[in-house]
């Protein structure tokens, strides 16, 4: 997992895998506020960008989820989130197993959870190996998020 914000990525962008540095400079180089909200191509199905506004919800109502095939640059382009995240060795039962469908599998808990908060401008990436629980409130509020998910296929990463 990586933690980042677009204010100084400039300074590190050259540092990250090819494929995350394609969904990073989109997210530099577009008018994010603008996008409609869907799924938009970016270097076709390998690297594309989902763009979502949706309230935040109490930790409790939102799911611990991992991917197989892609990464996610989860991207908040306005508002703030919590996010829960593990290691995928943290991952208890599976609740739901979607990976053939659309890449993702559900699990019912995670034996130890740390929680970030990201507010406008930030971004996070997770691996595989990662499970995280994204859309959480950051506080006692809900809150209006919009987010750009960026995903990147694992096979063209180029670590």
């Amino acid at each position: 997992m990586i933690i980042g914000n677009l204010l100084n990525i400039k300074e590190e962008i050259n540092l990250y895998p090819s494929g995350i540095r394609a969904g990073l400079e989109f997210l530099l180089e577009t008018d994010l506020s603008s996008l409609p909200l869907g799924e938009h191509e970016i270097q076709g199905k390998q690297i594309y960008a989902k763009i979502s506004e949706y309230e935040t919800e109490p930790k409790g109502h939102c799911r611990l989820e991992s991917h197989e095939k892609y990464v996610d640059i989860q991207y908040i382009c306005s508002g703030e989130e919590m996010m829960g995240l593990a290691m995928i060795t943290e991952a208890g039962e599976i609740d739901e197993d979607c990976r053939n469908e659309r890449d993702i599998i559900f699990y019912k808990s995670v034996t130890r959870e740390s929680q970030i908060i990201l507010t406008q401008g930030m971004f996070a990436v997770f691996f595989p190996w990662d499970v995280h629980r994204p859309n959480c409130n950051a506080s006692e509020q809900t809150v209006n998020v919009r987010k750009i998910l960026v995903k990147v296929r694992m096979d063209v990463l180029n670590l």
